[in-house]
């Protein structure tokens, strides 16, 4: 839900993103290290101009409005976000809210004709998930100083939700995919490998994969073996699931869930392991121009890019990020049309409070916005954090947070608003609803996880989080009824 924010602007200009006082403390130090990643100054990141093109919907040949790439032909660039008719923040929100739906990644763009044709083929769109209109999620038409060239979306590709009504909510949970279409491009259109070699100029695909998950102070030997040869299918190893993703600093065998943004204002911190603060709007504009080439990925005396990979060849004008922070500020979760009795939920409100659980998730927010410990973590009491440490382990796997570039030893306390909506739980997404998440058996070697399976087969034990697991089946009943209220 967009909350409707009405307070005046006295001027339009959006605040410079990337700025070196704000950015002394944003990140949280790798732990292994005891050093915060590093960044690029202001003047290196502002040496090149901010991109704001307007994207446009491609279509299934079939279902493209009659005469529209004659029309698309005939277009002039135009901004995506035109600040000019900015007056309020309810304003930057709206702009926000179109920004994060269209905005295109520049690394994806290209001006192939075979690779048009086959955007433009209707044999191509088998089995794509189409919008109501006919458009697809995936790729967009951008309208360049050099013509229309075929782009992908940034944001909205990965945090979408898929409703039963066979609608999209851009910016809610992922992990459930359309029923009977599979693909969000059209066959043939892959645009990741000219990508990766973009991000990573000098590289092939496999080495610019190696580049996105090493460790060099800690290396793991199947990442390693990344350089020589794809040990999987790329789509099995890196998106191992609908709801999970393999992002840069990560692991294609430690994934993350793609999170619900529409509580990230509730959260201190971005990312399941805290890598970076979360102060306002700022920081999420801020995170997302880290994400999209602003990230020299320096740790210390560990240099990931190469000296000509480690330059500034993408940004986004101030204006595009601002406006998607200020929108993700302004979400907030949907209420559940269809909550349980209030008698129900009442008791389980009570086994909430009884069990502990209100000392993390802290009404109204459901969250402390603080930071648990991971297993085998134990930070300095001089930690730049320490106010925010909650020096206690839940005992989730912790390779994420121990043994990656992401690895701060923390993993955050997510709120719990909007909980009933997501599909996937824990930080890697490996549990696939509430029932399963309160389930003991979860814990056990023979279980089989609905929601990420792991590296190592379908069966395996989901551990920590031991809260809930002895409740009785009334109580558990109660609970769930309860947190589906939220």
């Amino acid at each position: 839900m967009l909350l409707l924010l009405a307070v005046c602007l006295p001027a339009a200009d959006p605040p410079r993103i990337w700025d070196d006082e704000a950015l002394k403390d944003w990140a949280t130090p790798v732990a292994a290290l005891g050093v915060r990643p590093g960044h690029y100054s202001a003047a290196e990141y502002y040496a090149i101009p901010g991109d704001n093109l307007k994207t446009y919907p491609v279509y299934h040949p079939n279902r493209e409005p009659k005469g529209y790439w004659e029309w698309l032909q005939k277009q002039r660039p135009e901004p995506l976000v035109d600040a000019s008719k900015i007056r309020s923040a309810r304003d930057w929100a709206a702009a926000g809210q179109r920004a994060f739906e269209d905005l295109d990644n520049v690394f994806f763009r290209t001006d192939d004709p075979k690779l048009i044709a086959r955007a433009r083929d209707p044999e191509a769109f088998k089995d794509v998930f189409l919008l109501p209109d006919g458009s697809i999620i995936g790729n967009r038409w951008v309208v360049t100083e050099k013509g229309v060239v075929l782009g992908e979306r940034e944001c909205a590709l990965c945090h979408v939700q898929f409703t039963p009504s066979g609608t999209v909510a851009f910016g809610g949970p992922a992990g459930v995919e359309p029923a009977g279409a599979t693909d969000r491009n059209p066959a043939g259109v892959n645009l990741v490998p000219l990508a990766y070699t973009r991000f990573f100029p000098g590289d092939n695909f496999l080495v610019a994969l190696w580049r996105s998950y090493t460790v060099p102070w800690n290396p793991d030997p199947r990442v390693e073996a990344l350089k020589e040869k794809m040990t999987h299918p790329p789509g099995a190893l890196f998106v191992g699931d609908p709801g999970t993703f393999a992002r840069f600093h990560g692991s294609p065998w430690a994934q993350t869930k793609v999170p619900d943004l529409r509580g990230i204002r509730y959260s201190r911190y971005i990312d399941a392991s805290g890598t970076h603060r979360m102060r306002g709007a700022e920081d999420l504009a801020r995170y997302a121009a880290f994400v999209n080439g602003a990230d020299p990925m320096t740790f210390g005396d560990h240099q990931i890019l190469t000296p000509a990979q480690r330059k500034i060849r993408l940004r986004y004008a101030d204006e595009v990020l601002y406006a998607i922070g200020m929108y993700l500020m302004s979400l907030d979760a949907p209420k559940n049309p269809n909550p349980a009795p209030d008698a129900r939920s009442a008791a389980g409100q009570k086994v909430f409070q009884r069990e502990g659980c209100i000392s993390c998730h802290v009404p109204p927010d459901y969250t402390s916005g603080k930071l648990t410990l991971a297993q085998g973590y134990n930070p300095p009491a001089d930690h730049p954090n320490a106010d925010d440490i909650v020096r206690l382990s839940v005992g989730t796997d912790p390779e994420l947070a121990m043994r990656t570039r992401k690895g701060t030893g923390f993993y955050k306390i997510p709120t719990l608003r909007g909980v009933w909506t997501r599909t996937r739980l824990l930080h890697d997404g490996s549990v696939a609803s509430l029932e399963e998440m309160f389930d003991p058996a979860r814990v056990q070697p023979d279980h089989v996880p609905g929601g990420w399976k792991g590296p190592a087969g379908d069966r395996r034990g989901i551990p920590g989080h031991p809260f809930g697991l002895k409740l009785t089946p009334e109580e558990k009943a109660a609970l769930l009824a309860f947190l589906r209220t939220l």
